[in-house]
């Protein structure tokens, strides 16, 4: 757009609006102000923040802690004080959903690959991949981390909205409201806009991701999470696959909804709430119901 502003921002309905790729998603800040300016300056601290993020804790880099940490051949290893905390969490979440929230079993990843494909790996392969997984099997204390051979951790299941909390972290001393973080769908709204009005959030349906929408969620301060299986699945025979694994027993979550979404007030608990709901696979409404949180379920 000729006059727009910097690269990668634009004017659009009265919003200014940036745009970048990280973590293997679209990111997007949208930003309720005539000061292009200042929407520029936001733009720059969200993108460096998040590109940061994945520099540090990408398991497909081979110059950070995680790749350090996933080569240590059975030495232990110390770890700075984010990578801890990330790992307290981690170990949190471990704990809350019973095991079934595991940061160990991105190895089941060798053997499935959720590419729409009839391509389901046979029993004896998942299996054969179940003593590399547990994180139960890590010793993990006072910021020194030490994992058996062939074992990894991919914090993948936690980049991104702790991305989107950093961020929103960093941008809070600039500006009080008006400001909506998107990161690949994970997102936070730093107040309403500047009329007062809430952010309106559109829920895709997973059937038919980008076209059809399932629900609208109305934000003014908070975030939003989802977790589903719109992109990621395998299909064979009738059943679908969704990509989210029970790392007990390597194999995907039964009956588990097509998508979950959650409110709450850190993108982080938002994401918990809605990954902990897929593990409950048909129980997870009445989980969410429990947790007395607001949701969509589909």
């Amino acid at each position: 757009m000729k006059g727009a502003g910097p690269v990668g921002l634009e004017r659009q309905n009265g919003l200014w609006v940036g745009r970048f790729t990280a973590m293997a998603s679209p990111c997007e800040l949208l930003v309720d102000t005539p000061d292009r300016t200042l929407a520029s300056s936001l733009l720059s601290i969200a993108e460096h923040e998040a590109k940061r993020i994945e520099q540090k804790f990408s398991r497909y880099r081979d110059d950070n802690i995680i790749f350090k940490i996933n080569n240590a051949c059975g030495k232990s290893v110390a770890v700075d004080e984010e990578t801890a905390l990330l790992l307290d969490y981690a170990d949190q979440c471990y704990q809350l959903s019973g095991g079934r929230f595991d940061i160990t079993s991105g190895v089941l990843r060798e053997v499935w690959r959720f590419d729409a494909s009839a391509n389901v790996p046979s029993s004896d392969a998942v299996t054969a991949l179940l003593s590399r997984v547990g994180w139960s099997r890590v010793k993990w204390h006072s910021a020194v981390l030490t994992m058996q051979r062939g074992m990894e951790i991919d914090l993948g299941g936690v980049g991104k909205e702790y991305a989107v909390d950093r961020t929103a972290l960093l941008l809070r001393p600039h500006i009080s409201s008006g400001v909506l973080i998107n990161f690949g769908g994970d997102l936070c709204a730093l107040g309403p806009r500047i009329d007062g009005s809430a952010w309106e959030i559109a829920i895709d349906d997973p059937e038919n991701s980008g076209k059809n929408q399932l629900g609208q969620v109305s934000l003014k301060t908070g975030a939003v999470a989802t977790s589903g299986d719109a992109r990621r699945y395998l299909l064979k025979d009738g059943v679908r696959y969704g990509h989210i694994l029970d790392p007990r027993t390597g194999w995907p979550i039964p009956y588990a909804p097509r998508s979950v979404t959650t409110i709450a007030s850190t993108c982080m608990e938002a994401g918990m709430l809605s990954t902990f709901a897929m593990l409950e696979g048909a129980g997870a409404e009445a989980f969410l119901k429990q947790q007395e949180v607001e949701f969509l379920c589909f």
